[in-house]
């Protein structure tokens, strides 16, 4: 079964190796649209110490959880399942999980995938009532020939696990939503939410990667809505010869270019986690209009190596070791 739901999830995506040309450092130079090469000279993340886990946005309380597991000797894998449980269980994180804000229709709808060192990946799209999506997505990738499970049918999965059926919509979340509607203008806007997902990278004390990626979409969205967050290749992926990473921001531009595979293959090239992060948002940058929205990736390497860019100036990161947890701002092509 491990062989099969792996070999599906690595067949799928090594369609897509001849349509990119990994060896592309071509960007646009906002200040007159004129095609130029990008500059790879910005100083790169130090070597770090392993065990590690970075996350987008200010996660210091998810780090904080993951890292008690890699402390202790776990997996990498345990470490971010258990570091997104986090923002996915608090009320007052409302991209994520409990409290996440509802589509147009005042549903809660939840997206979460991952991903460990073996190349086994799991995803839940489209699913209600369950306050930890993540763990229903492992449950995915270990207890089913499945990759990614959807809507009715993961929720009756879940059920079926043991997962507790729960009422997701907070009293604060429903009344944004009644508010908004009074206009109901719908327009994503750059890191207003701060944003609309964790993703999370972790390396444990055996040099071994996983990732996790969870959300609650965007605010007011159509109803049925999926983003990049549980795309395997999109929102996260991880290669545990090379490394992981994850996306966030607006998730129809990161899954039309597979942004985190993306990354990850321009590493395989010999890209640092900077370069790929940089040269994967200028794909995006070339081909749609940015200038109002955002994209974050956030990439490690077997290294220890880590990497992050955004489109616009706002998006930052946490890093933790053994030693300290610091948030970062990313740099941005925007300025």
């Amino acid at each position: 079964m491990v062989n099969r739901r792996r070999f599906l999830t690595l067949s799928s995506l090594a369609g897509l190796l001849p349509s990119l040309s990994f060896g592309s450092t071509e960007s646009v130079d906002i200040t007159n649209g004129t095609n130029s090469q990008v500059d790879f000279t910005t100083n790169e993340a130090p070597l770090l110490s392993t065990p590690l886990v970075i996350s987008t946005w200010k996660q210091p309380k998810a780090n904080a959880a993951a890292q008690a597991v890699l402390d202790r000797g776990g997996r990498a894998l345990d470490a971010v399942e258990a570091g997104v449980k986090v923002p996915e269980a608090d009320p007052e994180d409302m991209s994520v999980g409990y409290g996440g804000r509802p589509d147009r229709d005042g549903h809660v709808t939840l997206d979460a995938c991952i991903m460990d060192e073996k190349g086994n990946a799991g995803s839940v799209t489209f699913l209600e009532h369950i306050m930890h999506p993540i763990s229903v997505a492992r449950a995915v990738m270990e207890k089913t020939p499945h990759v990614m499970l959807s809507g009715e049918g993961a929720l009756t999965f879940a059920l079926s696990q043991g997962f507790k059926k729960e009422n997701l919509l907070t009293k604060k979340a429903e009344k944004e939503w009644r508010e908004w509607l009074k206009t109901a203008k719908y327009k994503p806007i750059a890191n207003i939410e701060r944003h609309d997902t964790i993703g999370m990278l972790a390396i444990d004390d055996k040099g071994n990667i996983s990732g996790a990626c969870t959300t609650s979409g965007l605010a007011y969205k159509m109803r049925g809505r999926v983003g990049d967050s549980p795309i395997i290749g999109a929102g996260l992926f991880v290669d545990n010869e090379i490394g992981g990473a994850c996306a966030t921001g607006l998730g129809e531009l990161v899954m039309r270019t597979c942004g985190a595979f993306l990354v990850v293959e321009l590493m395989r090239q010999g890209h640092t986690p900077q370069q790929a992060c940089e040269e994967a948002a200028s794909r995006i940058i070339r081909k749609q209009d940015y200038k109002d929205i955002q994209v974050g990736f956030l990439a490690v390497n077997k290294k220890g190596e880590h990497g992050a860019y955004s489109i616009q100036p706002g998006f930052n990161y946490t890093l933790s070791t053994q030693k300290k947890t610091e948030v970062t701002d990313a740099k941005s092509y925007l300025k």
